[in-house]
């Protein structure tokens, strides 16, 4: 390593030392603080946020060691979701301050935890070494679970937050077993290697059985089926701004690193892995729609929302084709502010500790708050894919692919299913404009509007004029796709 390296990794060490600054607060005296933790906390991001960009444009006259180069990429596609990371965790930063105020939490560890696990982001997003991209995981991971279990003196945090780390543990097992198997075969851990050694080999069942342990791995993040169960019980646990974090910055962190690794290192096995895939996408689709039809908890019903979408991005990786890269990228986009829209709204009830957690929490909100009422249809159409909101754009992307690499069948089980997904979410908007129910506390602060604001011009922007987005993902997406050998009218 050199002062170059240092330089190329300056955004992942200004957040490090940021991180650990804020951890060490409370131990000097300043635990009391709580504004200056917040505020601390946006310019640690936007100082951060500075550095990725001042990066990215020096990153041609950065000259890096070869052993940096084969671990880590500052590439548009990396950039790309790193500033995506950013805007995430500062939306959710500003959803916390309630949380922490009211529940008399300290934030400097609240916020610590919350760098650390965008740090653990941003390395997945750079990774082109399984290494670096488990490290990265198991750092967002350990954040995670320790988020969960935020309220300390509540059973159901608690039993999340264990419920959690048990899970997390075996698959991160798993995971490991899996990356070790490819070790052997291929000799190398670095993505281009892989698929360079990939090349040669006609089958190979140590190898084949890797990548599904890989895979398998990489499916507990993403919360696809069979290893969803942990979601919609951690949902309902966690604190509600750690349930956002967990259905939007983590899981786009998920996506980022499951298009790098099946794209980059295993395109040319592909026919060994992408029906199965294919087949755990189905799965993800119909269960998550069909279990959350039966849910009055609005978080566990997000929870297994959340467990259809990750079905409906896997629509772009088994794909293997430009469109399909394209779509995970767009996708992440629109379901990353859809979702905090959705959450920032929910913030808002009062109800219950737990914030607005049944659908009978909503009733009559379009009487009581009718901008926000009609937001959060907003945001619902959009995860449901309806024009002309941005959701709809990244679901045309995700199926398109589908049906461009010969997975018709699977493109009209997302449709299917996609339909099916505005039943529950209509019972919202049924209750809030169709109900009178009893009066429940209602608090919009600053922070809050700010978010829901965002998020719903961001969604209706996207929607309606989505060139910027899309322009942006193609360019973003050039690098990976040039590795994959991908064009952008034909798969593989």
């Amino acid at each position: 390593m050199n002062w170059n390296d240092m330089i190329y990794l300056l955004p992942e060490v200004i957040l490090t030392i940021g991180a650990s600054a804020m951890l060490l607060v409370p131990v000097t005296g300043g635990r009391g603080a709580k504004l200056s933790a917040k505020w601390m906390m946006i310019i640690l991001l936007a100082i951060t946020a500075g550095a990725l960009i001042y990066c990215s444009h020096a990153v041609e006259n950065i000259d890096q060691s070869r052993q940096l180069q084969a671990m880590f990429a500052l590439d548009g596609f990396s950039i790309f979701f790193k500033l995506l990371f950013i805007g995430a965790i500062a939306m959710l930063v500003m959803l916390s301050e309630d949380f922490l105020a009211e529940g008399k939490y300290s934030p400097w560890e609240y916020y610590s935890l919350l760098g650390f696990a965008l740090c653990g982001m941003m390395f997945m997003a750079s990774g082109v070494h399984l290494i670096t991209i488990y490290i990265g995981l198991e750092l967002l991971s350990l954040s995670s679970y320790i988020l969960a279990g935020f309220y300390k003196s509540e059973l159901k945090s608690t039993e999340a937050a264990m419920k959690y780390f048990i899970l997390g543990a075996v698959s991160s097992a798993i995971l490991l077993y899996g990356i070790s198997l490819i070790y052997g075969v291929c000799g190398s851990l670095n993505l281009l290697d892989i698929a360079a050694a990939m090349s040669t080999i006609v089958t190979n069942d140590a190898l084949m059985f890797g990548i599904m342990l890989l895979g398998a791995g990489l499916c507990f993040k993403i919360a696809a089926v069979p290893f969803h169960v942990w979601t919609p019980d951690v949902y309902e646990g966690a604190p509600t701004p750690i349930a956002a974090f967990l259905s939007t910055g983590s899981k786009a962190a998920a996506f980022a690193i499951f298009a790098r690794i099946f794209y980059t290192g295993l395109h040319d096995f592909h026919l060994e892995w992408n029906y199965v895939l294919a087949t755990i996408s189905a799965l993800s689709m119909i269960i998550g729609n069909l279990a959350a039809i039966t849910q009055d908890n609005v978080k566990r019903m997000l929870g297994y929302s959340s467990i259809a979408h990750a079905g409906y991005v896997l629509l772009g990786v088994i794909s293997l084709n430009a469109l399909g890269l394209r779509g995970i990228l767009v996708y992440s986009v629109v379901y990353v502010f859809a979702n905090l829209g959705i959450w920032a709204t929910v913030l808002m009830l009062r109800r219950h500790q737990y914030a607005g957690e049944r659908v009978d929490d909503f009733e009559g909100l379009s009487r009581r708050a009718p901008l926000w009422a009609f937001a959060m249809v907003i945001f619902l159409l959009s995860l449901g894919g309806i024009p002309p909101t941005a959701g709809f754009i990244g679901k045309y992307f995700l199926f398109a692919a589908a049906v461009q690499a010969g997975f018709g069948w699977l493109a009209v089980i997302a449709v299917l299913m996609s339909a099916v997904s505005m039943f529950y979410y209509l019972r919202l908007v049924v209750a809030m404009y169709l109900r009178e129910g009893v009066e429940a506390e209602f608090a919009i602060t600053t922070p809050l509007r700010i978010v829901a604001g965002i998020c719903l011009v961001v969604t209706l922007v996207l929607g309606i004029v989505p060139s910027s987005l899309i322009d942006q993902a193609v360019l973003s997406s050039s690098h990976v796709a040039a590795h994959a050998a991908l064009t952008p009218h034909a798969g593989r």
